[in-house]
């Protein structure tokens, strides 16, 4: 399967094109949580503040694990 997925992005042309549906995905995700009778179809600004709190939290997991990865390998 890793084969076959690298072969079809050989393939691709246009890769931002190709990812369009999913990013607008992941923004629309966020664009929901805040939606109000204010905003029926979401706050942009606080839809942006999520975004960054969700790659926040990624990143103190993501150097959580290094961190542990790093303590083991020395023990």
């Amino acid at each position: 399967m890793r084969a076959a997925s690298h072969y079809s992005w050989a393939l691709t042309p246009d890769r931002t094109k190709r990812t369009d549906n999913a990013r607008a995905a992941f923004q629309q995700k966020f664009l929901d949580q805040t939606k109000s009778p204010e905003y029926p179809d979401g706050d942009p600004i606080k839809a942006a503040s999520l975004r960054k709190a969700f790659y926040a939290k990624l990143a103190l997991k993501s150097a959580q694990s290094r961190r542990l990865a790093r303590e083991n390998g020395a023990a």
